[in-house]
């Protein structure tokens, strides 16, 4: 019997240890696995936060051609025309309040909004400016700058006479203070930072503010040329860092830099958790298996049990509560979900996490759990991480209080923050134009609905005049370029509480809401007219259109659909009078005959 029983010990033992070696030899798999999956990730998601950071810069660009496209530049040497255009653009802008200049093709200032303050012309950091101008770019970054202490970087975009540049409008801004580095800062995460450097190796933005302006690490600068994103580790004094670089249109590169233990570490952690778990069983199973088998086997009946009854129901994060609502056990999965210490979270209530907004209907719908034994409950709320940013989750709760081996409420959350914006983002299409990014048809309509209850509203009706040929002549991709420019120089003639919707192929409709007279609709319809008559860029070609401006001044409570046809009859009128450049060359001729008062 004993030779039996050690038999059966040592058959134990050794599958035991094989079976301890094979879990190694898995979990060393599924860590290389894990590891692999995290730098993919990882990568995605600084290429994800590379596409935003260089749409924030390319925003600037825009806001430069903008003045460009809305106010004639005479390139004069210190013209006061010229000034003032630069300096009335600074004022307004919220990008380059700073300054703006004018300089020649040799970079030579002509103009400028400030006397003082100016990078000088043989300031290296213009190098990267000149060459992407050099190399036929249609706009041009510059390596951060210190002129009096303060730090600069400079956007620049050439000014074209027939198709060929004659000079730069350039834009300066103080790093610190731009929305870039608001923007960064927002991702600011004690675990990482994040950096935009520009082509030299200075940083131009950074998640944390006292680094703005200083040099980037020596052995990362190494890392900065190229494109795409890639992920790179290198050595800052004795700490190893692991940076995902991504290169931005500007010749800037977008870094997230965290140390390497901290990259690795909660994958490597919870692996050789695993590990040691596996060696302490061996161990345990090399003394003891004999006397404690029917122990651990009953033990571990138990665990399963316990693990399969917690965990039936679990998405994602899994939380006991009591009946006041503390967390009285927490999942691990919440630390990287949530950003917190599971651990840390028991004793505290779970409506501390909850969007105070939706805690009301989540105590009511956990009241009505608690009286029911057997009750389960659905809803969706808005909980906090650690970050304080609040996020979608979807909830489902059961009543386990009647469970032993759980005696609590037991709920399992799933992050559905991406669905809900999904969601959010296909009810935002559904009401808006897909080419000009207006509002549609069905939502101007609504806006007309809504404010006719209780207000007048001016409906100008707006068709465009030589649209046609301009779309037979350079192809609709053209035309579509230029309802986009027609979108944009409309939205910047609205008041703040106006509506600008595309209602049809070349067709526009501007609600101005509270409008009593007929004055401030006749000015909306002069504005219009006149933006549109600019010449736009289309196609490598400069072409001219108008507008025919119907107006109607509906009175509250008229039909909306009747206010909308009154305009669209009004404008059909212009239409058979010639159109809109008609009505503005008769209005030019009144002008010029009215008698002096």
């Amino acid at each position: 019997m004993r030779v039996r029983n050690w038999i059966a010990v040592v058959v134990s033992l050794l599958l035991l240890a094989a079976a301890g070696g094979v879990a190694i030899v898995v979990n060393r798999s599924t860590l290389n696995a894990a590891d692999t999956v995290h730098r993919a990730d990882s990568t995605e998601l600084g290429t994800n936060n590379a596409i935003l950071t260089g749409q924030l810069q390319l925003l600037s660009v825009q806001e430069l051609a903008q003045v460009l496209a809305e106010r004639p530049l005479t390139l004069a040497k210190n013209a006061a025309a010229d000034r003032a255009v630069l300096v009335a653009a600074a004022a307004k802008s919220s990008t380059f309040q700073y300054g703006m200049l004018l300089t020649d093709l040799e970079g030579h200032v002509l103009n400028a909004s400030r006397a003082t303050g100016l990078p000088a012309t043989d300031n290296a950091g213009w190098a990267a400016m000149r060459k992407q101008f050099a190399a036929g770019q249609k706009y041009g970054f510059s390596s951060v700058m210190t002129v009096d202490g303060v730090a600069l970087a400079a956007v620049g975009v050439p000014i074209l006479t027939s198709g060929s540049p004659v000079g730069f409008l350039i834009g300066l801004n103080q790093v610190v203070a731009t929305s870039l580095q608001h923007y960064l800062e927002q991702l600011s995460n004690p675990s990482h930072r994040a950096d935009v450097i520009d082509s030299t190796g200075r940083i131009a933005a950074s998640s944390v503010r006292a680094r703005v302006g200083a040099p980037a690490d020596t052995g990362l600068v190494a890392e900065l040329r190229g494109d795409g994103t890639r992920l790179v580790e290198y050595d800052s004094g004795d700490v190893t860092m692991v940076s995902i670089v991504a290169g931005l249109p500007s010749g800037y590169s977008y870094v997230r830099t965290q140390t390497k233990s901290s990259f690795y570490g909660a994958v490597h952690s919870r692996s050789q958790t695993v590990n040691y778990t596996l060696i302490a069983m061996l161990l345990i199973g090399v003394v003891g298996i004999s006397v404690l088998g029917y122990r651990t086997q009953m033990q571990r009946r138990r665990a399963d049990e316990r693990f399969q009854a917690l965990f039936q129901h679990a998405p994602d994060i899994v939380t006991v509560i009591d009946r006041e609502g503390r967390m009285i056990f927490t999942s691990p999965g919440s630390s990287a979900i949530l950003g917190f210490e599971h651990s840390l979270l028991n004793g505290h209530s779970v409506f501390e996490l909850v969007h105070p907004e939706d805690q009301p209907t989540m105590r009511a719908r956990l009241e009505s759990l608690l009286a029911d034994s057997t009750g389960v409950l659905r809803l969706q709320c808005r909980v906090r991480a650690a970050s304080g940013d609040y996020r979608w989750f979807d909830f489902t709760a059961s009543n386990q209080l009647a469970n032993p081996a759980l005696n609590g409420v037991v709920i399992n959350a799933r992050d559905v923050s991406e669905n809900r914006a999904f969601q959010e983002r296909l009810a935002h299409e559904a009401q808006h134009d897909a080419l000009t990014g207006l509002p549609n048809r069905r939502r101007m309509q609504n806006a007309l609905s809504s404010s006719l209850r209780r207000d007048p509203v001016a409906v100008l009706f707006v068709d465009l005049d030589g649209f046609k040929p301009v779309n037979d002549r350079f192809g609709h991709e053209a035309g579509d370029e230029l309802l986009r420019q027609v979108a944009e120089r409309l939205s910047g003639c609205i008041r703040s509480g106006d509506v600008l919707a595309r209602v049809g192929g070349d067709e526009f409709v501007v609600l101005m809401p509270g409008t009593f007279g007929p004055d401030e609709a006749a000015a909306m319809s002069h504005r219009v007219r006149t933006v549109v008559e600019m010449p736009f860029p289309i196609a490598g070609h400069y072409v001219d259109i108008g507008a025919s401006v119907g107006v109607h001044l509906a009175a509250p409570a008229e039909d909306p659909d009747a206010a909308l046809r009154a305009a669209d009859h009004a404008m059909y009128e212009i239409k058979r009078s010639g159109g809109g450049r008609a009505l503005t060359r008769m209005m030019q001729r009144i002008g010029r005959h009215r008698a002096p008062e």
